[in-house]
């Protein structure tokens, strides 16, 4: 295996897990947070999809988002399916990028966020997307344990 295949391994398994911990939530309880200042459950299930299509268009422009305008900006939350229907093109979109890659794009390419003081080859900025993915499903699990419901078994 190569760089960029473990790279989309790493994606699509944080996804999967990330799916299955989802879909295990009852609906009645996608709009629970902890307190006034945290995320819902579907609020951060969105902030996840969302989240990887903004780290998609930050690589595209090397750093620099410019004027973007999400495109789940005026989507209402209408469910867990409806959010990864929506999410699914930009998925793909993010997947493609990643497999047109080369190991030499993933040391040499540099992504500049100069509004957060970061400077970070492509390989690099890639494994801190899908941390950041890995982080979210953490405190879902806390989220489910806190309100004390069944947690999906996501460590298979």
């Amino acid at each position: 295996m190569d760089s960029i295949e473990i790279i989309l391994l790493n994606f699509s398994e944080i996804r999967r897990r990330s799916i299955k911990l989802w879909t295990g939530i009852p609906d009645e309880h996608l709009h629970w947070k902890p307190d006034d200042n945290a995320f819902t459950i579907i609020e951060m299930i969105r902030h996840v999809l969302e989240g990887e299509h903004l780290f998609h268009k930050i690589i595209e422009n090397r750093g620099n988002l410019g004027q973007y305008k999400s495109p789940w900006e005026e989507l209402e939350y209408s469910g867990l399916k409806k959010e990864l229907e929506f999410a699914e093109t930009y998925r793909t979109h993010f997947l493609n990028m990643i497999k047109s890659l080369n190991q030499s794009d993933l040391e040499t390419i540099k992504i500049e966020r100069k509004e957060v003081g970061q400077s970070k080859t492509l390989g690099d900025y890639l494994i801190r997307i899908a941390y950041h993915e890995s982080v979210h499903t953490g405190q879902m699990l806390s989220y489910l344990r806190t309100i004390g419901i069944d947690r999906p078994q996501i460590w298979d």
